[in-house]
């Protein structure tokens, strides 16, 4: 066990006690998703319970956005994500005393997530305040296969003697929950969000249909069960207007047990009637329970076996961050890989954390961990960011702009940020929307996403920087009064990260046109825009602070005071919360990587000199108040030779959750710092690069680490990357070979493995973080 209560084991997270105290933090790492529907890791009891929560993806309530002071072009609605009705939850009596954990005893309690199996298992043996003992089994499954099922088996056995079980099996809408929102609007829209419209029971089988008030979405869930027992039992079955509940009684000899297994089916729609969502959850739960028990735990492992064949990181030198790497990598995929045209939420479907909101984490972090893995769930969240284009465009329409315009923060589409310098500012979610649509592409050669969605946003999007941009009289393009990755520096003109992912931005959408005549003719794009395009790309401002030989991070920000690291003390960290917001924009303080994560992405714009140089610079001004921080930092730290720095900064994101170092894990996981976890691993210390479409690797391990391989799929080929200190060895696994670079020369990855040395490294100058910032060291 580790100090953090978690037993290291390669491929499963295992708790081994009971301790009430930490269900804040299980309940979000036990959680269970396909990407439509997902389940906090909640005793299966019900009760004790932290926080409550089933979600599907993309179903919310609306509420008035609050202001002291509207002002044009304010969104006026917020987006928060509902707790839909819980089928979680089954209940166990021992003759007649309720089995709780926080009474009697547990006199043995695991609850295992495991990442090839894809369930969450419990094993408990329990004794109850009269002294009657009994093992309880249960495992739980969102299934990939079937995206409206969930299923949970739930057995029963005594251990002393004959025993009467009564088990209560529930849908329960509108949970009591408790709310951290200091908006009391947000507060409002999560107590009783669902309106009754129809409830049913029959047999084993119940179905609960309601809707939200505001946003007047509606919403199925469904419930069947089979039951295993040597002996007769008796059923009962009830339904009202936000409670469904099978009730089993049953004498259950010494010797023998109980077994229930619940099939779930979920299902919602902005449109479509309650007749047609039941049939829609009644036909899952029939095709659920054809398949069977034992067929959905097949299903699950085979499709998490290939996952794993196309995905999987190994590390040697440290088991505890091997087991964190795989469990990021596991909650990645479940956020992602059945959404199927939805958004992938910040936190996925593990909380509540920032009202269920998707923000540019999706596209810049998750997806390109999604497009080298999984494809087609890549494919999917890109489709969602295409069906909103309407509202996108309504946005730049009412900004006075062309094109479309993303939104900082969603859950349909429609900006709900009321933050004006953190939310609409921040127009270079355009262009990391757009960068994910090129990148998709280059890795996957779809021709069918790239005419029928793809080009239509890198148009729109690159319409935008057209207008939002202008040429000064110098000649230079610029893009003024924005807001980069750094929310510690709003509204500046030139934001270096911005302009250079516009820039991407504007040439890709040329290049799609020049491709694609028949759908830039479809978008009407002319050639005169075209050239535009193309000229505010050459031309465009990228600052450059001659004296101290580095980039500014935006106009001027080197000239900037100094931020006073000295004489801040470790307890106002995030200084957001302790300081002025512009205090903090006039000053030399980073929250997160901006400038170092254009170094990343934007790599090919840099030289290695000036990259470390920029590093350097950066890193004593950067407090990483954000999760987004550490794995670009450690992606540059890599690449400059700051190995060991690196691999702190691994750790750090790869425990964000784990080790719940931000302290807010109770409301869900940080699904972007989880994938940062493979971004550092493959960009890192694989030294991966996909710039213009072509395939790089520059690998180098730190001194912790003796050995690191990965997989990868591009232009559907599997290859794999094994990397000791010596050597990279490349292997193709499955499909065509592929051509890339090593260290700067062409290989040739083919069936033969091919091993290339990795070239001495002269270690650069330490580098220094703000005091009091410095990553943890890490000692496996």
């Amino acid at each position: 066990m580790t100090e953090h209560g978690f037993q290291v084991s390669p491929w499963e997270l295992r708790w081994n006690s009971l301790d009430l105290s930490a269900l804040e933090r299980t309940e979000s790492t036990f959680a269970l998703s396909n990407g439509h529907i997902g389940l906090r890791g909640t005793l299966d009891e019900g009760e004790p319970v932290v926080l409550p929560g089933t979600y599907l993806n993309g179903f919310y309530e609306q509420h008035p956005l609050p202001y002291a002071e509207a002002g044009y072009g304010y969104p006026e609605d917020g987006q928060t994500v509902v707790n839909v009705t819980d089928g979680k939850t089954i209940r166990l009596l021992v003759q007649d005393e309720p089995l709780d954990m926080r009474y009697g005893r547990a006199i043995e309690h695991h609850r295992t997530l495991d990442f090839r199996s894809g369930t969450l298992r419990r094993d408990t043996v329990w004794e109850s305040p009269t002294g009657r003992r009994v093992r309880v089994r249960t495992e739980r499954l969102v299934s990939f296969t079937q995206r409206a099922v969930a299923a949970i088996r739930y057995e029963v056995e005594p251990l002393d003697g004959d025993v009467q079980l009564v088990v209560q099996s529930d849908l329960l809408a509108n949970e009591p929950l408790e709310t951290e929102s200091k908006d009391p609007r947000v507060a409002a829209t999560l107590r009783d969000p669902l309106e009754a419209e129809e409830s049913y029971a029959e047999d084993h089988r119940a179905v609960l249909i309601h809707h939200t008030r505001r946003s007047r979405l509606r919403m199925a869930a469904a419930m069947d069960h089979e039951l295993a027992t040597e002996d007769g039992l008796r059923t009962e079955i009830q339904a009202e207007d936000d409670l469904a509940r099978l009730t089993v009684a049953v004498d259950v000899p010494s010797g023998s047990r109980l077994c229930v297994t619940k099939y779930l089916g979920y299902g919602w729609s902005a449109r479509r009637s309650a007749p047609a969502l039941r049939a829609q959850v009644e036909a899952a739960l029939a095709g659920a329970m054809q398949t069977g028990w034992e067929g959905l735990l097949g299903e699950q492992r085979r499709y998490l076996d290939a996952f794993w064949d196309s995905a999987d990181v190994v590390l040697d030198g440290d088991d505890e961050l091997q087991q964190a790497i795989r469990f990021g990598l596991f909650h990645v995929l479940q956020a992602g890989a059945r959404g199927e045209s939805r958004a992938i939420p910040a936190k996925g479907l593990t909380g509540p954390g920032y009202d269920g909101h998707s923000f540019w984490d999706s596209e810049t972090f998750v997806l390109p961990v999604l497009t080298y893995t999984v494809p087609e769930a890549a494919r999917d969240a890109l489709r969602w960011r295409h069906s909103t284009m309407d509202k996108a465009r309504d946005r730049a329409t009412a900004l006075g702009l062309r094109g479309a315009a993303f939104p900082w923060r969603s859950i349909n589409g429609a900006e709900c940020s009321a933050y004006w310098p953190a939310g609409t500012a921040a127009f270079h979610v355009g262009a990391d929307v757009a960068d994910a649509v090129v990148r998709y592409v280059a890795a996957t050669g779809d021709e069918h996403f790239e005419t029928e969605s793809g080009v239509e946003i890198l148009v729109d999007t690159a319409r935008l920087w057209a207008s939002l941009g202008h040429h000064d009289v110098h000649g230079g393009f610029r893009i003024d009064g924005v807001t980069g990755p750094d929310e510690y520096s709003a509204v500046v003109d030139n934001n270096v990260y911005t302009n250079l992912m516009a820039q991407r931005n504007l040439r890709a959408a040329a290049d799609a046109c020049a491709r694609l005549p028949e759908a830039a003719e479809r978008l009407e794009v002319t050639a005169e825009e075209v050239r535009d395009w193309l000229a505010a790309a050459d031309k465009m401002v990228v600052p450059y602070d001659d004296m101290l030989g580095v980039h500014p991070q935006s106009e001027r920000f080197t000239e900037h005071a100094m931020w006073d690291f000295d004489g801040t003390a470790p307890e106002h960290y995030p200084l957001l919360l302790h300081y002025p917001y512009f205090d903090l924009y006039r000053k030399q303080v980073v929250k997160q990587a901006d400038l170092v994560m254009a170094l990343y992405v934007r790599g090919d714009a840099f030289t290695a000199e000036q990259k470390a140089r920029n590093v350097a610079y950066y890193e004593p001004l950067t407090v990483r108040d954000s999760s987004l921080s550490a794995g670009p930092q450690a992606v540059l730290a890599a690449e400059v030779g700051h190995l060991d720095l690196a691999y702190d900064y691994l750790a750090e994101t790869a425990f964000t959750d784990l080790h719940d170092l931000h302290h807010n894990v109770r409301n869900g996981l940080h699904i972007a710092s989880l994938a940062s976890s493979w971004l550092v691993a493959v960009a890192g210390f694989g030294g991966m690069r996909d710039h213009n479409g072509a395939l790089s690797f520059a690998p180098r391990l730190p001194s912790a680490l003796s050995r690191l391989e990965f997989r990868m799929t591009y232009r559907g080929s599997r290859f794999a990357v094994d990397i000791s200190r010596a050597d990279a060895t490349y292997r193709l696994l499955d499909g065509p070979p592929l051509t890339a670079t090593h260290h700067g020369a062409r290989i040739e990855i083919e069936d033969s493995p091919l091993r290339r040395k990795i070239p001495a490294l002269d270690p650069p100058e330490p580098v220094r973080q703000p005091p009091g910032r410095e990553p943890k060291r890490r000692t496996p």
